[in-house]
């Protein structure tokens, strides 16, 4: 079976969390520091914070940025649901706005059309590794006076007109989890330039402690460890590597793929560096297609079978009613086949015949 992701390990990884166990600090403690400053770093901003993961490093920004009761935050429809479960969690109300049908990403268009009195910030995602229209998102948060966040958890190195994303809007927030382009396992990071915000995160994510036992707010306790923090600080020093990988793949996917009228691959604008987590095909007959290619030793996933409004959490929240076009249709269309950097040319050529093949077939 080739699998449809695979966590990039190696001995570096290995020695680099055992060094840690033979230190004896295994807490938050230097290693987390370390790697929060070269992330931070990396993404272009001043301020980085290592959480327990991509969920809460979410969940921390909203309470950082004051969303609470009586607020609304608009975040797509179409991602993986804790981006939306977060606002819940943090007493607000997201509205769902739908999805540009090329790039996957939240379209600023439908954004606008739902900013009310009540908006207090916008949850972006750059799905699948292709980044949003930050320029769009960046005028439409500055004219309505609204916070950004950004999720970019399916987006590590990814660049919007040369600039890391992450490090645009007032908060980035990264998942660490284990089929991302970067990984420790679980865990998550937060990136800012604003040294207010970043006082915020620090103390929510320890307690509420401003200094030890000075406890000024209700905080919790959402640090990350000093073994995951040493094994994401290996993981960064080959990201570029990696991602550059995924982009060979994914052309070579292109290539192959171009002249079959029943699959419609992945865009790619000109103004942004796309890092596929994911390399997602909207495919005729998508669930023929599925399983033929795992009857023939060949994973694949659906990122997302349905919207988050068509969750039951949702459903029974009230939203059951909507029905957005584009995150309906990529919901019935959009399949995932292995695009990560232990593919073999050997791999990839399997994967393009037997897609190609079964459309022949028919």
């Amino acid at each position: 079976m080739i699998p449809i992701s695979v966590p990039y390990i190696t001995e570096e990884d290995v020695e680099a969390v055992a060094k840690v166990l033979r230190s004896g600090f295994i807490a938050y403690g230097p290693k987390a520091r370390e790697f929060e400053e070269l992330f931070a770093s990396y993404v272009g901003v001043r301020y980085g914070a290592a959480v327990s993961n991509g969920t809460v490093g979410l969940y921390i920004a909203l309470k950082a940025l004051g969303v609470g009761e009586g607020d609304e935050v608009i975040t797509p429809a179409f991602s993986f649901i804790a981006t939306a479960n977060t606002i819940l969690l943090a007493n607000a109300k997201p509205v769902f706005a739908d999805i540009d049908p090329e790039t996957y990403t939240i379209d600023p268009e439908d954004v606008a059309e739902k900013i009310t009195s009540k908006t207090k910030a916008i949850v972006l995602v750059h799905l699948y590794g292709h980044p949003c229209n930050m320029k769009a998102f960046m005028e439409l948060a500055e004219d309505h006076n609204l916070y950004l966040i950004e999720d970019a958890s399916q987006a590590h190195g990814a660049e919007y007109n040369g600039s890391k994303v992450g490090g645009l809007g007032d908060i980035g927030v990264f998942s660490l989890y284990a089929t991302k382009n970067m990984t420790t396992g679980e865990g998550g990071i937060l990136v800012t330039d604003d040294p207010g915000i970043i006082k915020k995160v620090k103390y929510l994510m320890n307690h509420g402690q401003e200094g030890k036992y000075n406890h000024v707010a209700l905080g919790y306790n959402f640090r990350m460890p000093d073994i995951l923090a040493a094994m994401g600080i290996v993981q960064l020093k080959r990201l570029d590597m990696l991602n550059d990988r995924r982009r060979q793949n994914a052309y070579y996917y292109n290539n192959r793929l171009k002249k079959l009228d029943s699959v419609i691959t992945p865009y790619e604008d000109r103004s942004v560096k796309h890092v596929y987590h994911q390399y997602v095909i909207r495919a005729s007959d998508r669930d023929g297609l599925k399983k033929y290619l795992e009857e023939n030793g060949i994973q694949t996933d659906i990122h997302y079978p349905k919207p988050i409004y068509r969750q039951k959490l949702y459903v029974d929240l009230g939203y059951g009613d909507i029905k957005l076009k584009n995150s309906e249709e990529a919901a019935r269309e959009v399949l995932s086949i292995p695009v990560h950097p232990y593919l073999t040319k050997r791999d990839l050529n399997k994967v393009a015949d037997k897609i190609i093949e079964y459309y022949e077939s028919r």
